[in-house]
């Protein structure tokens, strides 16, 4: 692996092994280590630049003084960081195990389609399962922990939208229009489609960029 791979997508075994499965599992070939580089710059330009499309909602903040505090976002994502709900290290959530995965999707806020991206995840590891029994198991919970967790996503409504997501998914595999299919913000199969239209080295790029821009 390039010294810009592994500072793009960090140490690959896992990542490779995880990507393997699901490309299989989708019919799709697996990108190269640029296109994924790509990709993953795509993810940064977009929380960097268009941060709107993530981690809001229009749905009533909960009443609580936690979730007011946390609808910053400023001190949400500290909060996100510390109780292991985010991984920035991996934007793709190909090196993440399933547990991982699960984590984020309980504590970090997804609206509507934005769940579809981890439910793909978790079908092609066949671990949806285990996902709708960890959010029904939320949903029921009193202790300290699930407090903290509906705090955390600050919206009301989350848990139960994941839980519904999640049996959707179960059912019908998770939902998707034909457009958001092949969107890369929103959905797994899009991201992989966007990365195998990419130039597939860095030397392509620049001679694409050097075409393009003479």
């Amino acid at each position: 692996m390039s010294w810009y791979a592994r500072l793009i997508l960090g140490p690959a075994p896992q990542l490779r092994t995880n990507l393997r499965i699901v490309c299989g599992k989708l019919g799709l070939p697996e990108p190269t280590d640029w296109q994924l580089c790509q990709g993953v710059l795509r993810m940064w330009h977009r929380v960097m630049f268009r941060a709107d499309t993530v981690g809001t909602s229009h749905a009533p903040i909960r009443n609580t003084w936690r979730a007011k505090l946390l609808a910053w976002r400023a001190l949400r994502a500290p909060a996100l960081l510390l109780d292991g709900a985010i991984t920035p290290w991996d934007f793709t959530g190909l090196r993440s195990s399933s547990e991982q995965i699960i984590r984020h999707l309980l504590g970090a806020h997804h609206e509507g389609p934005q769940f579809t991206y981890d439910l793909e995840l978790l079908a092609c590891y066949d671990q949806l399962p285990a996902l709708q029994r960890a959010v029904v198991s939320q949903l029921a919970a009193t202790h300290a922990r699930a407090a903290w967790l509906r705090d955390l996503v600050v919206f009301d409504g989350y848990h139960e939208a994941l839980l519904a997501a999640t049996q959707h998914a179960l059912v019908h595999g998770p939902a998707m229009t034909s457009a958001q299919a092949h969107d890369p913000d929103l959905t797994l199969i899009g991201y992989l489609r966007w990365c195998n239209a990419q130039p597939a080295t860095i030397h392509a790029t620049l001679r694409q960029l050097h075409a393009e821009h003479p």
